[in-house]
């Protein structure tokens, strides 16, 4: 795809220790049999969790819970004991879909375009759609928005959800389905879950991959009373090694949305066996990074966010019924760029990636009693920290050493007994944050894209929008924030977009405005082309979110926003900015502002 610029990506450069490689050809299936012995492939469900911590399950030893459901899938099926994630969202995910560290992916923040996975990387979705599979996605995407980075066009037939980071509201939400607005129906997690079961049914004779990426345990902290009720009152019987920094109705909420995802694995393993799918079904379950607050977590060092083992080590379960060993257990160390080689290996999908992958098939420590593994690093890196882990050993984002075989929480440095082995991280480190040459804000080029060929639908949300003037965001943190304040024909909302195709396009406002503004004529342009119109109806909804949460959060509080035509624009293949203005202003401002929906109409 030219659409875009892309970024060039230097050469992998092979670090001692690291395997690269999936052989084969993208759109070749390899027609032997798979490890059941059928010539059916099985089908993938792959579960992740938004900030829960490596400690947030029963089955880790967690009194405070039960999470029977999701133990059951190391019971039944194998779990690692040293499987690392990123420190935070978007990072995971890109790695998860891609195979590579997600710095060489176009990842590098959370928010306002950062989070956005370069189109021309080839997604786990895209491999097994060309390899016949039906592809869905229902959560948060957060690795870009706009086609071609939208999940539909990364290779998912469907998807319902939210692209962007953390969500205002978990109870019926404002959501989107493949592109356009769509309204949610009750508590989230369920809501994902009751399509995730929908997916499965009507794909239950063909092979499927149902990519669940839930939204919770991630603030705000919403959670159903059902699930809330069994913690306000509970004495928690263990707590985080920093209990002074502990938050204990920020962990109990956190307690009860994990018990809530618990309930919703359950269901989707239940459906497998009400059709007879669960031994011709791969089911994996992982967590995105570590607690996103300080709680019990096995008294590792660290949370989300930290390159420590508390902010990057996660459950990793892996169940295949009657495949798979039930009750076993790794402790090679894997990564989340070792999903998608071991997920086609396992299907006996044969791939050639136009990206090296740095990922390595874990399907032999799966399947083999006494399988040859050589140890490997494992680098972690968020917002300019950078640790190592060897089989054995921690070097921190100080360079300080640990022996994680007896020192899980990081407590003694023993850099100076192991100078050698110091050094040699410390090369290692060095040349790896060479070799992936991530990109910053400041060097991040790559417009807000507009008007994909293929695909009728195009979300702007104020996230992505730079703000002059009076006006001002709802919130610090941008992704679920709405632009207020609008007084003056002076002020104004503008994208640094790239149309990437000509096109018409009906356009629509999401805003608010009280009885008192109405009759303020606003104008939309680019360029030589603009459309103006008059708000004419009010529209003046409170802010939610408050009433839901069960500790204060951090985010911004949301509104019923309305959609408004704004009406037809032209726009012409290239870059440019959009500009959102007032013409005249009646009464003290002219509406707060969530997003534009453009929808290509020819």
């Amino acid at each position: 795809m030219n659409l875009l610029r892309t970024l060039k990506i230097p050469l992998l450069f092979i670090l001692n220790f690291m395997v690269v490689g999936c052989k084969g050809d993208l759109n070749k299936s390899d027609n032997s049999t798979t490890a059941k012995g059928t010539s059916k492939r099985p089908n993938v469900i792959l579960i992740v969790a938004d900030d829960q911590g490596w400690g947030d399950l029963s089955g880790n030893g967690n009194t405070n819970l039960s999470t029977p459901n999701i133990d059951a899938l190391a019971k039944y099926g194998v779990s690692f004991e040293n499987f690392y994630v990123q420190p935070v969202c978007s990072p995971t995910r890109a790695e998860l879909m891609t195979g590579r560290y997600f710095p060489r992916t176009g990842v590098y923040s959370t928010s306002s375009g950062g989070e956005r996975m370069n189109f021309d990387e080839t997604t786990l979705a895209e491999i097994l759609k060309n390899s016949g599979y039906k592809t869905a996605a229902y959560g948060k995407w957060h690795n870009g928005m706009q086609p071609p980075y939208h999940p539909n066009s990364q290779g998912f037939d469907d998807f319902y959800g939210f692209a962007s980071g953390h969500w205002g509201n978990y109870f019926s939400p404002m959501l989107e389905r493949n592109g356009n607005i769509a309204k949610g129906n009750g508590f989230l997690v369920d809501d994902l879950t009751d399509h995730g079961l929908d997916f499965i049914e009507k794909y239950k004779e063909a092979p499927f991959f149902l990519y669940l990426p839930f939204n919770t345990p991630h603030s705000p902290m919403q959670v159903p009373d059902e699930y809330w009720n069994r913690f306000m009152e509970k004495e928690l019987s263990l707590y985080s090694d920093d209990k002074t920094n502990e938050d204990i109705d920020f962990t109990k909420a956190a307690l009860a949305m994990v018990e809530n995802i618990d309930y919703n694995v359950g269901r989707i393993t239940a459906k497998l066996r009400k059709l007879y799918l669960d031994d011709d079904t791969i089911v994996i379950y992982l967590t995105d990074n570590g607690p996103n607050s300080f709680r019990w977590n096995g008294g590792m060092r660290g949370k989300k966010g930290s390159t420590d083992e508390g902010g990057v080590r996660s459950p990793l379960y892996i169940q295949w019924t009657d495949s798979i060993h039930a009750g076993s257990k790794v402790t090679q160390i894997a990564s989340s760029i070792d999903i998608l080689p071991t997920i086609t290996s396992m299907l006996s999908i044969n791939t050639t990636e136009t990206k090296p992958i740095d990922g390595k098939d874990l399907s032999p420590l799966l399947f083999e009693d006494t399988p040859t593994w050589n140890d490997r690093l494992i680098f972690n890196h968020w917002n300019g920290n950078t640790s190592v882990r060897t089989q054995n050993y921690r070097l921190d984002n100080e360079n300080h050493l640990y022996d994680i075989r007896k020192d899980r929480g990081q407590a003694t440095d023993i850099s100076k007994h192991s100078p050698k082995l110091v050094d040699s991280l410390k090369k290692a480190k060095e040349r790896w944050l060479l070799e992936v040459n991530s990109l910053t804000a400041e060097t991040d080029d790559r417009p807000f894209t507009l008007g994909h060929p293929d695909f009728q639908f195009t979300q702007l949300p104020a996230r992505d929008a730079i703000a002059h003037g009076n006006i001002k965001r709802s919130n610090r943190y941008p992704n679920d924030t709405f632009f207020t304040n609008w007084k003056s024909t002076k002020d104004s909302i503008s994208w640094d977009i790239e149309v990437l195709a000509d096109g018409q396009f009906e356009v629509q406002l999401f805003y608010t405005s009280p009885e008192k503004n109405i009759g303020s004529i606003i104008e939309l342009g680019m360029g030589n082309s603009k459309i103006a119109t008059k708000i004419s109806e009010a529209h003046d909804p409170p802010l939610t979110g408050e009433e839901n949460d069960r500790t204060p959060r951090m985010e911004s509080y949301v509104k019923d926003f309305k959609p408004m035509k704004l009406g037809t624009m032209i726009l012409k293949k290239g870059k440019g900015t959009l500009t959102l203005k007032a013409l005249k202003v009646t009464g003290n401002e002219v509406a707060d502002v969530r997003l534009l929906l453009f929808r290509r109409i020819n």
